[in-house]
């Protein structure tokens, strides 16, 4: 997976949470899901021990195709703060064939 931070979403002032790791600052979710679960975040928190984030491991650096990233991955269940479009794609089964995993979701706001 990888996650761009330039449009802020993952970022300072981050639109999304994670419900499934309260603790998790955006950069914790973003490494967690760029590197599919291989590193838990960017540092040790209440849910991602120091041993599996990645600062402060003593892991075997990621591999550039994730061949050594877990076959399956938990991730987030995020929320969303406020309206915006959040695209995201999977670069590991993406060949630019059939197999492209790609979408978006849009987030609107509500009337309450």
């Amino acid at each position: 997976a990888v996650v761009s931070t330039q449009s802020g979403h993952y970022g300072r002032g981050s639109s999304v949470e994670s419900l499934t790791s309260p603790e998790a600052s955006p950069l914790d979710i973003a490494v967690s899901l760029a590197s599919s679960g291989y590193y838990c975040g960017q540092t040790a928190h209440g849910t991602c021990p120091a041993g599996e984030s990645l600062e402060g491991n003593n892991r075997e650096a990621l591999q550039g195709q994730l061949n050594n990233a877990p076959a399956s991955y938990f991730g987030h269940v995020l929320k969303s703060k406020r309206a915006g479009t959040y695209r995201y794609m999977c670069t590991r089964n993406n060949s630019f064939t059939n197999r492209s995993q790609k979408g978006q979701l849009v987030v609107r706001e509500t009337e309450v």
